[in-house]
């Protein structure tokens, strides 16, 4: 039986997907909402999405996440590459679009999305590049935005701010891509979900939840609520887990489906008059070092990270990997990721190679080992408990309709999730360790442990 409007949901973890999740139900007239997060603001520390920017990409190698960030409408039939992921109600919506309605559009720049490899590339990500190309460029919307770069030469036609060698740099240049604000998002849809009358529990006493609680139903165990570390038991017909890569702390039962992994962010603090001359300059990603963004005209801070597999947290005697349990131990970015970023500041902005790095840290997400985002019941809770999962460094484009695929699966006609790849996972569809995706193909590098970083700092938990 499908849930009443009136009926009580609770959304545990203020992110990008319990926001989306919390706006798009109260607009639904969805009336009894409650959010809980653990930090005591938002954005939330804790979030994926507590930082300056991401990138704005719509063209992916796998067709199904290019329409669902640039094509179709809930008119359009579903093509015959995704017939067999038919969304409810054929309600596949247009991210970018959302972009530019008044809600979002303060939160994107379209500055274009610079796509290249320097001449030290691995085959890997050259060819990873090219497909991205490709899948723009057979795409009617966007194909008239993109554009083959070689050379500095061609580079600095594009951005004349670079002044860097660009050994060897090819690619291409997409118009149509760009970046968000992040953080400013988060600020503002939260403003706009209390104003719809959502409710809040924030910090550490009253907004983090310690456990679901469940009863023994007909068809198996049914959540009748959550219980804070208050020992208060809050009551919900549905609960609604968004809490990124710590989801195997409130639902177990997901065991390596959703692995906690990390990837380094660090920041290059400039003058007001370097951030002015540098207003403009497209999203820059060279597939073997990494990216970096304009800077922020309020912080005067440009944003890099590094190109690799990424950090993996796992219990030894588990074999689950979460955060780490106190945000102190993650404000650090590794060495040879340091490295990385200043290569990519030398090759392309010289003048910055040698600067401080501030604002450091590791930014923790929900991995899978296929990309692929879960957004489904947990088995055997009577549908009483839904996970949205699995972000894998790239659920934010997707931040303005999240939450229509979670009102989706509320009413949905036989209550099942009618996107197969966004199903609950019994397991590892590729026949080995979840989150282990050296051979993911847009990842060039290899995944680590969290603890067997060298120069990684010693601290206390707080």
């Amino acid at each position: 039986m499908p849930l009443s409007k009136g009926e009580p949901i609770i959304i545990v973890g203020a992110g990008a997907f319990g926001l989306s999740t919390a706006l798009e139900l109260s607009n639904r007239g969805y009336t009894n909402i409650t959010v809980f997060e653990k930090d005591e603001e938002i954005p939330s520390r804790w979030s994926a999405a507590n930082d300056l920017n991401k990138i704005m990409r719509a063209e992916y190698e796998d067709d199904f996440y290019t329409d669902l960030a640039i094509v179709s409408s809930p008119r359009q039939q579903v093509s015959h590459r995704i017939a067999k992921d038919t969304i409810a109600n054929g309600a596949r919506q247009e991210a970018t679009q959302e972009w530019q309605t008044p809600l979002f559009a303060p939160y994107f720049h379209r500055v274009g999305f610079l796509n290249c490899v320097s001449e030290k590339a691995p085959q890997k990500a050259v060819d990873t590049m090219r497909r991205f190309q490709a899948a723009a460029e057979r795409h009617p919307d966007m194909k008239p935005f993109v554009s083959t770069v070689n050379g500095r030469d061609e580079l600095r036609q594009l951005c004349w701010q670079f002044n860097g060698s660009m050994p060897g740099w090819k690619g291409y240049f997409n118009r149509y891509d760009g970046y968000v604000h992040s953080a400013n998002a988060l600020r503002g849809i939260y403003k706009v979900a209390r104003a719809n009358g959502v409710r809040f529990f924030l910090g550490k006493k009253v907004g983090t939840v310690s456990e679901i609680v469940y009863d023994n139903a007909a068809q198996g165990r049914k959540s009748v609520g959550v219980r804070t570390n208050t020992s208060r038991v809050h009551a919900a017909s549905l609960v609604i887990v968004t809490v990124g890569a710590a989801a195997t702390k409130l639902v177990p039962e997901i065991g390596s489906q959703v692995t906690a992994k990390s990837w380094s962010v660090a920041h290059v603090r400039l003058t007001d008059e370097e951030t002015s001359a540098l207003r403009g300059i497209p999203v820059t990603y060279a597939r073997d070092l990494g990216f970096f963004f304009e800077p922020d005209p309020t912080t005067n801070l440009l944003k890099l990270c590094p190109m690799g597999g990424g950090y993996v947290n796992t219990n030894p005697s588990t074999g689950v990997s979460q955060p780490p349990e106190s945000l102190a131990q993650s404000r650090f970015v590794p060495l040879e990721d340091e490295l990385k970023m200043r290569e990519l500041l030398r090759q392309t902005l010289p003048h910055l190679a040698d600067r401080p790095l501030v604002q450091k840290s590791l930014c923790w997400f929900a991995d899978t080992s296929d990309s692929d985002f879960i957004v489904d019941y947990v088995p055997n809770t009577s549908s009483s408990v839904m996970l949205l999962s699995g972000d894998s460094g790239h659920g934010f484009k997707m931040f303005p309709i999240v939450g229509r695929w979670v009102n989706d699966l509320l009413n949905s006609p036989n209550g099942q999730q009618q996107v197969s790849r966004w199903s609950w996972r019994h397991s590892d569809r590729n026949g080995g360790t979840e989150g282990q995706d050296d051979d993911v193909s847009w990842r060039v590098g290899d995944v680590k442990e969290f603890r067997d970083i060298p120069d990684r700092p010693v601290v206390s938990k707080l």
